[in-house]
């Protein structure tokens, strides 16, 4: 099928929301949530930053997301051959000049959002601080672009991995914890990881899901690197990190109480992912614990969040 000549009236609102793929940005709020958490509790939360915070985020997710589509289509992961849902560009919902079209529009998007955001946050009185957190908004840019983009698609070497653990662990919850507080801890690198390994989680069940059609496409994912057993023995890692770090964090931070021991509430989700996620083997089945694990995070953040909150009260 020639992708080009395919679908050329304009896709409705319906098909662009669908291929914005709404399920995916709870996620990547988490980590803009962990940072306004931390923040909060040290009592100097900034509502205006954390806002373009949460709007920059969900232009880069979006970014991503119709990145993705067009890359995998372009280098054959999104196929006859993959199990998961369709996206719409392989579907011929949307086309390539269409679908490229998008991009620039929220690769700019996201751009500006991140311009005014440090604007706000640092002003003029930190213009070194202005040129790194631009230069990892540029980063974030290309990350969500490259990863199954170009000649040399850094996804299809199996990085995606390191990625999403660094974007969504550590720039997102201390960037968003500096931005509007404008100074870092050491300690802070818990929760971030902590978020950064519930990320890859979410990603290592979609590439379990796909690991068939990845394989045969030449994208070179962690699970097709490990194998599925392999990959699912992994999941429970990532599961395990996230759990590990943020009970240390808890375990060295000065706490008054109990209170931020809260997110051991969401321990049942997250074991029950990694349960399931071993004992399930279709795409079917696998598919729904994307959303779960997502869901899980967002829990493990809001309980965590909530604990810090009510320790400093």
């Amino acid at each position: 099928m020639d992708l080009e000549k395919t679908g050329q009236k304009r896709p409705s609102a319906g098909t662009w929301v669908s291929a914005f793929r709404l399920r995916t940005l709870p996620l990547s709020l988490s980590c803009i949530g962990m940072g306004g958490f931390l923040a909060a509790a040290d009592h100097l939360s900034r509502w205006p930053v954390l806002l373009l915070c949460v709007l920059t985020t969900l232009f880069l997710q979006i970014l991503s997301n119709l990145a993705n589509d067009y890359g995998d289509t372009r280098h054959g992961a999104d196929s006859q051959h993959r199990e998961g849902p369709k996206r719409a560009v392989q579907a011929g919902q949307i086309t390539p000049g269409q679908m490229k079209a998008a991009i620039i529009v929220f690769s700019l998007l996201s751009l500006v959002s991140g311009v005014v955001l440090l604007w706000v946050a640092l002003g003029t009185s930190g213009l070194y601080l202005f040129l790194f957190f631009l230069l990892l908004g540029i980063g974030a840019i290309w990350a969500a672009i490259g990863y199954t983009n170009g000649g040399k698609p850094y996804g299809y070497a199996g990085l995606g991995d390191i990625s999403v653990f660094f974007f969504f662990g550590w720039v997102g919850v201390l960037g968003t914890y500096f931005l509007q507080t404008e100074r870092i801890f050491s300690e802070l690198l818990l929760p971030a990881s902590s978020l950064g390994f519930f990320s890859a989680a979410v990603l290592n069940v979609n590439n379990i899901r796909d690991i068939k059609s990845d394989e045969l496409a030449g994208k070179r994912s962690v699970p097709v690197r490990l194998g599925a057993l392999r990959a699912r023995n992994y999941h429970w890692l990532l599961l395990l990190g996230g759990i590990v770090c943020a009970a240390v964090f808890v375990l060295v931070r000065e706490n008054h109480t109990l209170w931020p021991w809260l997110f051991l509430g969401s321990l049942p989700m997250l074991l029950y992912n990694g349960r399931e996620v071993k004992r399930r083997q279709t795409p079917a089945e696998l598919d729904p614990l994307l959303k779960q694990m997502a869901m899980s995070t967002l829990l493990f953040v809001v309980l965590l969040g909530i604990g810090l909150l009510l320790d400093r009260a």
